[in-house]
């Protein structure tokens, strides 16, 4: 017999306990409510871009659209199960299924679009090189782009990059790959390849109910797929960081760099030997560490242990590059800082968007590479000084400072996302609880600290209000000459120019119809050089000869710049009729 409670009022039921409520067995055994949640939400993300995958593949490769069909079927068996089983053991089981339909579902958006962006373009080409004993660095490969879809970075000097730009070990993977399948499929194939391997590391190191949230955010959402089918080496570099971050704060515990420890640094050093992000990543975690151990061990011991997993993680670093260094050393090193020192033409969902996009321009564009170097130099010694506040967030914090570049684009805040879910779900606010933190002499108090905080972040704050609050270079009065009976067709534009500063700019131009830059205009008519406070005409000509003027609701601008000082200015282009 049983009793319960309906407003106050205890109630006989003439039922036997065990069939009015689950054993205690059985409820210690059932999952819990939140891992059913993950589970359901990566079932549901492979819903995402499935369908586009089906329709291409209906089209000219019907059996890898037969396999979605198949997944179709697994997907919605998942989301049954996700809801309905009644043990631990039986919802891992499900998490892997789901974790092999979303390595299938990858697999065939593989198999329907490998060919690459030009990251992926660059990167087989510099694997075809090493396969062939030759250099990859300082090598222009401009017929690269010449018939390819593949988008090309454009320079803020008037010029394009058709160099490796990259550290060499995505290009090393892909060499012996591209010995066998001749195209850009090669790196493709290993960066997609890589996110595999990096998806499953991941679930297979993180705890029973986090694991479907690493499918979900490695495959699932169809992000991360796109860019490894892109051939983007920082996927390579991802999946070397997983084991890094994972459980991070037990890295040199008890003042040993145990096997484990000297993994990790060795994952690291490959990292940085495959892509420059993880540059970014590599000081704050060793801040980290450094700040965990010292307060387990103390100054001398925790700096023996950090300085042990550094000269791993260097040393690493240095045997992948050292061929490619002693091949040409100068070629290598502007090989590797090309992304920091190109002055590629602005891009991105970042800060700079006030001057690319809703202003006129901006004479000071360099304040935004300073603010943005500015920005990560205070976020790091933010992190010294907080540590067991912000430790928990290394994973996150190097990105905020790519949102005050001059290149901002999502990719570089997106690629890395699983490491903040690997942080989120093995390092607790608890592992960092007495981590060391320097005594700051009167900074005592939430305030006190808020000051300190702000503080370290003001420079880069005010470097990037001098760029965007700066007027443009260049006063531009616009004339197009259109054709067509409807004048549809733009075919020149006759620019009136006016320097208003102090120095002498050599303009390129371009237009812009939404957020992307067309290929450079050609100067048919106009100085080189605009000298300090002059003035000039210039008839500029698009590439091609013609360029279709956008509808009534779309705006197409004019841009010029300049890369030596860094400036854009913006003219919207409005025909007369």
């Amino acid at each position: 017999m049983s009793t319960h409670i309906v407003d106050g009022d205890v109630r006989r039921r003439d039922v036997p306990l065990s069939d009015a409520a689950p054993s205690r067995a059985a409820t210690y055994d059932a999952p819990r409510q939140w891992h059913r949640g993950m589970t359901l939400i990566a079932t549901i993300s492979l819903f995402i871009g499935t369908r586009a995958a089906w329709t291409q593949a209906m089209l000219d490769r019907p059996p890898v659209a037969a396999v979605i069909s198949v997944c179709y079927a697994g997907i919605l068996v998942c989301g049954v199960l996700a809801l309905a089983v009644r043990s631990r053991r039986a919802l891992v089981l499900v998490d892997a299924a789901v974790l092999v339909l979303a390595i299938a579902l990858v697999l065939c958006g593989y198999w329907l679009t490998h060919g690459g962006t030009d990251e992926g373009v660059l990167t087989a080409q510099a694997a075809n090189e090493i396969w062939h004993g030759r250099p990859i660095y300082g090598q222009p490969w401009p017929w690269l782009f010449g018939t390819s879809k593949s988008a090309l970075t454009k320079t803020m000097s008037g010029g394009a990059d058709f160099t490796y730009g990259y550290p060499p070990l995505t290009a090393m993977l892909a060499a012996p790959v591209h010995a066998v399948l001749h195209s850009a499929a090669a790196a493709t194939l290993v960066t997609t390849g890589a996110l595999i391997a990096g998806a499953v590391t991941l679930w297979l190191l993180l705890p029973a109910p986090w694991r479907s949230a690493a499918t979900a955010v490695c495959l699932g959402f169809g992000i991360l797929p796109g860019y490894a089918r892109s051939g983007y080496p920082a996927i390579v570099a991802l999946a070397l960081l997983v084991p890094v971050v994972v459980r991070w704060p037990a890295t040199g515990a008890g003042g040993r760099l145990d096997r484990g420890g000297v993994l990790r640094a060795a994952c690291l050093g490959a990292a940085c030997a495959t892509q420059q992000l993880a540059w970014f990543f590599a000081p704050f975690l060793l801040i980290g560490l450094y700040a965990v151990r010292r307060s387990e061990l103390g100054a001398r011991p925790a700096s023996a242990v950090v300085a042990r997993f550094a000269g791993v993680a260097a040393l690493t670093w240095a045997g992948v590059n050292a061929y490619f260094a002693a091949q040409d050393f100068s070629a290598w090193l502007h090989g590797l800082l090309l992304p920091i020192t190109q002055k590629a033409i602005l891009h991105g969902q970042g800060l700079m968007g006030i001057s690319y996009y809703f202003t006129a321009g901006s004479s000071r564009l360099d304040y935004y590479s300073y603010a943005s170097m500015l920005l990560l130099a205070g976020l790091l010694a933010a992190t010294v000084l907080f540590a067991r506040r912000l430790g928990t967030a290394i994973t996150v914090l190097p990105w905020l400072s790519f949102y005050l570049a001059t290149r901002s684009q999502d990719g570089y805040f997106l690629m890395m996302t699983p490491l903040w879910l690997a942080a989120a779900a093995t390092v607790p606010a608890s592992s960092l609880a007495h981590a060391w933190q320097p005594r700051l002499p009167r900074v005592t108090g939430r305030h006190a600290k808020a000051a300190v905080a702000a503080a370290l972040v003001a420079p880069a704050l005010l470097c990037a209000t001098v760029a965007a609050a700066s007027p443009p270079p260049l006063r531009m009065t616009l004339a197009p000459h259109v054709r067509g009976r409807a004048h549809t067709t733009l075919t020149a534009v006759t620019v009136r120019a006016v320097n208003t500063t102090g120095t002498a700019l050599t303009p390129h131009f371009a237009s812009r119809v939404g957020q992307g830059a067309s290929n450079w205009w050609t100067i048919t008519s106009g100085p080189t050089t605009l000298a300090a406070h002059s003035s000039a005409v210039y008839v500029v000509r698009p590439a091609g000869g013609h360029h279709p003027l956008p509808h009534a609701h779309q705006r197409m601008y004019l841009i010029a710049v300049t890369g030596r000082p860094m400036t854009i200015s913006n003219a919207r282009i409005e025909p007369t009729g």
